[in-house]
């Protein structure tokens, strides 16, 4: 099965990052969704294809310091949620 995300657009509202660091958090977003669609599969309601205008996903909590792969990796977690297999 091959699986294609095209995300237009992530908002990235009052989180502790830079301009810089915002590449840093797009590539752990898109590295952890690979790795867990890959690992765990896409929802049964998305498997037959089409589009979502969003997605609910869960909300996260993030540690003080937290660095942009540890944030982008969250922010993939969550966004799993909404589209992930419930198993």
């Amino acid at each position: 099965m091959n699986i294609r995300i095209h995300i237009e657009r992530l908002i990235l509202e009052g989180l502790p990052i830079t301009h810089s660091q915002v590449p840093l958090v797009q590539a752990a977003v898109e590295s952890e969704l690979a790795r867990l669609l890959t690992e765990n599969g896409l929802g049964e309601s998305l498997q037959a294809g089409g589009a979502m205008p969003s997605v609910r996903a869960n909300g996260m909590q993030l540690a003080s310091g937290s660095k942009p792969a540890q944030i982008g990796t969250q922010i993939a977690q969550s966004v799993y949620s909404g589209i992930g297999d419930r198993r």
